[in-house]
């Protein structure tokens, strides 16, 4: 099985790191950092607005199971677009809504993503923005949902209603459909 990879920033790696580890196909999701200017950024760093990084995640994925394009769909669908360098009460740049593609063919797919998420939306404020470095973010931030996210009020507050919307609206593609 030959895997791709994909990176996007929604505002808190945490929340969208949960989203992508429920979608079927996905096969490894790693928060980190990426689009900034200081090398190996910590967390307090990034968080402190000034190293130009979005938290972002990686997510590695079988493409014979799901698409770019889905995955793009997923993605609009589960942050809010239209939010300049904000997601809900997280705000500044290390926030934004931003896509990294890895190829021309994913730069030219989020282009046609970017239009499918306005329709009826408004100003979509998502950028494009050139692969850089990726950082990994400290260990303890992976699968952070599964483990202490799940006793943090701020992410038992954020997180399910977008694993719901997830759910709802893409169900065929959730694992937990594959459970229920």
């Amino acid at each position: 099985m030959a895997t791709e990879q994909a990176i996007f920033a929604g505002g808190c790696f945490w929340c969208t790191e949960a989203v992508f580890r429920d979608v079927i196909g996905v096969e490894q999701v790693e928060s980190g950092y990426i689009g900034g200017t200081t090398e190996h950024p910590t967390y307090k760093q990034v968080c402190g607005g000034n190293t130009g990084h979005a938290e972002a995640i990686r997510v590695t994925y079988d493409p014979a199971v799901i698409g770019y394009d889905d995955m793009l769909d997923i993605f609009f669908a589960t942050h809010d677009p239209t939010q300049l360098n904000r997601q809900g009460n997280d705000v500044g740049t290390q926030y934004r809504s931003a896509i990294f593609p890895m190829s021309p063919e994913q730069e030219a797919a989020a282009r046609a993503g970017i239009e499918r998420a306005g329709e009826g939306r408004g100003r979509i404020v998502t950028t494009i923005e050139p692969l850089s470095t990726w950082y990994p973010a400290e260990d303890y931030h992976q699968e952070y949902w599964d483990g202490e996210g799940q006793r943090n009020p701020y992410c038992l507050a954020i997180i399910p209603p977008k694993l719901q919307k997830l759910r709802k609206s893409f169900a065929a593609r959730t694992r937990s459909a594959e459970t229920a």
